[in-house]
């Protein structure tokens, strides 16, 4: 074993392989289909288990779901089938549909409905079906290109417009979402011959995307909408206090410039005064207005939930929403306590790898622009997994992803498979697949610009860096090789505290979307005591609503968070992460990996039953058994293996950018050349040795899945071991 580490080292200089995505195989050596249903809801829906946390088949059978945020209803109808075949292969069982039900075009009425779009959603969901593929369907956006003819709709907003915040108060425009799903899940579907609101295989509908009142979209509300939202209010205080009188003498005379009290309309205070400790008749204030936009919020869950069920008799899980809040420690428990008529408990949370400036920042990469290129595992806190579970429900992460221009990406399925395990989260979905199968071009072609470059799309994961690192990742997740840890933040909340907006013992870090973020966002959460936020990294954390805070609970941390080694490893000892050095280690019986900058810190990694020696300066390395077997037993491994991808032609040069308050200067990188098609993937540098003495072949996988080269291997004893080709993702280790 030694003699073979220190074998001749490596080029100096990596190099790179074109990743070109080829004719598929008829029989392909390395597919995840057999993992799915013949055809998804065969049992029936998709319900909870026992816990109410995890999911169960209609015949009672635990499923864990690796989903996607795809957008294959927008493909022709053979696209869709070939599209929906690509997926079950890569190891999907569950794709989110974020589509647009509302009607599109001037003049149309609030109740008028989008029959193109819907007929779509209709072909892909049986397509889908047919591959044991289930999905979740998201209807429903405020932004301004989704939310369709808003001039016509009586609301005060003209066509294109985002309409934050309205769907939660205005009758006129619930009116019209109703109409929307009536013949979204009503309407029999021509593919399937039952509407969707009969077929198991939508296992989960979700209200809304992305709108909430605790975010700080709620300050754009326009007057009109704003008064009416008031109005509301006036009859809510009324309601708690006797007369609007009382409630006004209780707030001892917080007055503020909008209040009519004659009319029966307080004003709304904006969202930055309800992130901000008050105190006197301040407080009672802000009290009552956090608590009237819980009790709102959470009423129209419950009327959602209720007109689902009895008018268009669904009977899968339903989903509120996935939103983040201005403060997510002070809000984020009211954002999701409205949650609690509906099923399940969802999150929106990506992992940016840094700032990324730039005049088209929130949709692309553009030559010029200024990246600061971090690797999540110097950065444990931004893990998108790291959320707070509601014990009860499953919490779910419906958009994630490694955001470009983020060199660093290959960790990402890896690390969010294992920690999604660890901590109880039940499914990240990947956003966005956009194309049939990989994105054989990573640049927009539509747009030039005025130098003839193209930009670098910022959203897509049909990505060889990401969507190839699905199926070993996939397999570990599905099968459970991870083990779940035991619970080591243990947290009970009442409703008063989150009225009060009072801090919880642990939240979340923020998470940045530059869609609706301004500024830089890079601070973390402005919580000072209570639980370590590397908690999450080590087990399982939880929040009761309604319960006793007396029973609040905190492991001691200290034998697994070593704040001046930096390094953090889970209650079940089968996981490390060193963020000091970027190296992460799993290491479990069926599945072993290591992943961050592995070159930079010694190279070589002895895990229970593989050893892996790496000259790459960054890969992520998995080993997992493909007929479910220990590593040390099983007679056919999939090692997997990532590096950095880019564009051909990519080019970035060393960068500072002054912060949005010109206080601190950033590190990072200039984009000089976006690149074009194919990507080029860093080659492989990396030995392996596996203790398992049945094994005595080695074959490399092709992207697509197809069988090209016998790899040389040495037997030593009850050891196997090889170099891995330069253009080595998937390598198929079998018995002889």
């Amino acid at each position: 074993m030694t003699l073979f580490l220190a074998a001749a080292a490596f080029a100096v200089q990596a190099k790179t392989w074109p990743f070109i995505y080829g004719a598929e195989p008829a029989e392909p050596a390395i597919s995840l289909r057999y993992l799915n249903e013949k055809t998804a809801g065969e049992t029936g829906f998709v319900r909870l288990d026992s816990t109410g946390e995890g999911f169960v088949n209609g015949a009672g059978k635990p499923i864990r779901f690796w989903p996607v945020c795809a957008y294959g209803y927008r493909l022709k109808p053979d696209e869709m089938a070939s599209n929906a075949r690509f997926l079950a292969k890569m190891g999907v069982n569950m794709v989110r549909l974020h589509l647009s039900a509302s009607p599109k075009g001037k003049g149309k009425a609030v109740d008028d409905f989008d029959p193109v779009e819907i007929d779509k959603a209709q072909q892909y969901v049986a397509a889908l079906k047919k591959e044991g593929i289930y999905t979740t369907i998201s209807p429903y956006w405020a932004n301004g290109g989704h939310s369709g003819a808003a001039a016509s709709w009586g609301l005060g907003y003209g066509d294109g417009e985002d309409i934050w915040g309205l769907l939660f108060f205005d009758e006129r425009l619930q009116k019209g979402y109703k109409a929307w799903c009536r013949h979204l899940y009503l309407d029999k579907n021509p593919y399937t011959g039952i509407p969707l609101a009969q077929d198991p295989s939508v296992a989960i509908a979700q209200v809304q995307n992305e709108d909430g009142l605790f975010f700080w979209t709620f300050q754009g509300i326009k007057p009109a909408e704003k008064l009416l939202l008031s109005k509301k209010f006036g009859t809510w205080l009324t309601k708690k206090y006797g007369s609007l009188g009382s409630a006004h003498g209780h707030w001892a005379g917080a007055d503020q410039k909008g209040d009519d009290w004659t009319a029966g309309t307080p004003a709304m205070l904006d969202t930055w005064v309800l992130t901000q400790p008050q105190s006197g008749g301040m407080k009672a204030r802000t009290d009552d207005q956090t608590a009237f936009l819980i009790d709102t919020q959470r009423s129209f869950y419950a009327d959602m939930v209720k007109f689902y069920r009895e008018e268009l008799g669904y009977k899968g899980l339903m989903n509120a929403s996935n939103w983040i809040t201005a403060d997510p420690v002070r809000q984020n428990d009211s954002e999701r306590y409205t949650y609690t008529p509906t099923d399940v408990f969802a999150v929106n949370r990506y992992y940016n790898g840094g700032l990324h400036k730039g005049p088209n920042d929130g949709w692309r990469i553009d030559e010029g622009d200024f990246f600061e290129n971090r690797s999540v595992l110097l950065d444990p806190r931004s893990l998108p997994v790291n959320v707070k579970n509601v014990v009860g429900h499953p919490t779910v992460v419906t958009e994630s992803g490694w955001v470009h221009p983020l060199g660093y990406q290959t960790e990402g399925p890896l690390l969010c498979a294992a920690y999604e395990s660890l901590s109880g989260v039940a499914g990240l979905y990947w956003f966005e697949l956009g194309s049939e199968k990989y994105a054989a071009n990573p640049s927009f072609d539509f747009v030039t610009t005025p130098d003839g470059s193209h930009p670098l799309s910022k959203w897509e994961d049909s990505v060889p860096q990401m969507l190839g690192q699905f199926p070993a990742a996939a397999l570990m997740y599905r099968l459970g090789y991870v083990r779940k840890g035991d619970t080591v933040v243990h947290e009970e909340r009442t409703r008063a505290q989150l009225d009060a907006r009072d801090v919880p013992v642990i939240s979340e870090d923020p998470s940045f979307d530059p869609n609706h973020n301004g500024g830089d966002a890079r601070a973390g959460s402005s919580q000072a005591v209570g639980a370590d936020p590397l908690a999450y990294l080590v087990g399982r954390v939880e929040v009761v609503y309604d319960g006793n805070p007396a029973k609040t609970s905190i492991k001691d941390l200290k034998p697994f968070v070593d704040h001046s080694a930096e390094t953090i490893k889970s209650v079940t000892g089968e996981m490390t992460w060193d963020y000091g050095k970027g190296v992460f280690q799993l290491n479990a019986p069926k599945v072993q990996a290591v992943a961050g900058f592995l070159n930079k810190t010694g190279g070589i990694y002895h895990l229970r039953d593989v050893t892996v020696a790496s000259e790459n300066d960054y890969a992520a390395v998995t080993v997992v058994p493909m007929d479910d077997l220990p590593i040390a037993t099983s007679k056919r491994l999939l090692v997997q293996i990532g590096t950095v991808v880019r564009p051909s032609g990519w080019q970035e040069e060393p960068a500072t950018h002054k912060s949005d308050d010109g206080k601190t200067t950033l590190n990072g990188w200039k984009v000089v050349n976006t690149g074009k098609a194919p990507w080029q993937v860093t080659n492989t540098q990396v030995r392996l040795i596996l203790k398992n003495p049945g094994l005595g072949k080695a074959t490399l996988i092709d992207p697509t899945g197809a069988r090209t080269a016998a790899i040389a291997v040495k037997r030593d004893g009850g050891t196997l071991s090889m170099e891995l080709p330069k253009n080595a993702m998937y390598v198929l280790v079998e018995a002889p």
